[in-house]
């Protein structure tokens, strides 16, 4: 595998689990994806650290899911991966919301885990 295609496995290792835990409306394990000092920034203010990633996901309408695409990957040192996507957000009662996703993976002693996730509303 080259350099790329390593750091595209190890994105979508964490977030093929993201999408789980969003898909099956299960904020806590959506949160424990995430370091204990992540900053986050979904669709509302910010936050950091899991409380807010579990708050966050808690409040989404039930039936909320998510589609993503990886559209380019870096690794930025040894253990440090970032992730750019486009990520589509269906609902059941209304359109989809597209967005674009930046995340930051980092090593730790449990493995991959989101360190930094960064929301861009398109259109």
């Amino acid at each position: 595998m080259n350099g790329n295609t390593d750091n595209e496995a190890i994105l979508r290792g964490v977030l093929d689990r993201w999408k789980a835990a969003v898909d099956g409306h299960e904020p806590e394990q959506v949160a424990a994806l995430f370091t204990e000092d992540a900053i986050f920034q979904g669709l509302h203010p910010y936050s950091v650290g899991r409380p807010g990633v579990a708050a966050y996901y808690a409040s989404q309408p039930l039936g909320l899911t998510a589609e993503y695409r990886v559209l380019e990957t870096r690794a930025l040192a040894d253990g440090l991966v970032l992730g750019y996507l486009a990520v589509d957000f269906s609902f059941t009662d209304r359109p989809p919301i597209a967005v674009n996703l930046s995340v930051l993976v980092r090593r730790t002693e449990e493995g991959w885990s989101l360190a930094h996730y960064q929301v861009s509303r398109l259109g």
